[in-house]
């Protein structure tokens, strides 16, 4: 199983965490009734951490006319959406929950130019509330494809997750499927596109990221 990169400090952290915990244990009882307990609690622990960092080897399948899912979770949001950021207009909004078991890469849907990008400190609402668009801690991120379309991608902080790491730097150029970002712990991922997109993702559908095609352009 391949582990991205964000996690190895904190991976490193967690076990020298079980480890002192299991040693302390042993050393400070004597008990092994209690040094049973202590690791049948803090080895599934790291494990769920070792689970969460997980990277798994996701090659696209290059399609200009395609705009692939940015991410792995549940579909929560389809629906026109005035834009209030960048575009300052109607669009599709899509948004896609991760919970903690979900792969939490983000990948770029579309290739093109990085032609905007902001990082915006926040709350920490529940990433279904409505307003954890606007509130939460975010990441935004304006896609220029090719033919002119452009969409945005949003990486939005939820309870859990209280890190957003994102890769994006204005003017690159970037491939579809490339590593967007990585949001740390349970998080969501709203996506804006132009109204004449065709949407192919449903409604509590379960998606992943450079696997399940989002939209496709008409």
């Amino acid at each position: 199983m391949n582990l991205h990169k964000e996690g190895i400090l904190t991976l490193t952290l967690v076990f020298a965490a079980v480890v002192a915990i299991n040693l302390g244990i042993s050393l400070l009882t004597h008990n092994r009734l209690a040094e049973i307990l202590t690791a049948l609690v803090t080895i599934p622990v790291f494990l769920l951490v070792v689970w969460f960092f997980r990277n798994p080897a996701r090659p696209v399948i290059p399609d200009e006319s395609a705009v692939y899912c940015p991410a792995d979770g549940k579909v929560v949001v389809i629906q026109k959406t005035w834009e209030k950021e960048y575009f300052k207009d109607e669009r599709w909004q899509v948004s896609i929950f991760m919970s903690p078991l979900n792969v939490h890469v983000n990948r770029y849907p579309v290739s093109g130019q990085v032609t905007y990008f902001r990082y915006h400190a926040g709350k920490y609402l529940v990433a279904w509330h409505p307003k954890s668009s606007e509130l939460n801690e975010r990441a935004t991120v304006v896609l220029k494809h090719a033919d002119g379309h452009e969409i945005l991608v949003r990486q939005i902080a939820g309870a859990v997750a209280r890190r957003i790491v994102p890769y994006a730097k204005e003017g690159v150029w970037v491939s579809q499927g490339d590593d967007l970002g990585f949001i740390k712990f349970g998080s969501r991922v709203d996506i804006f596109l132009p109204l004449d997109a065709e949407i192919k993702v449903s409604l509590n559908q379960k998606v992943r990221g450079n696997v399940d095609v989002l939209a496709r352009w008409k």
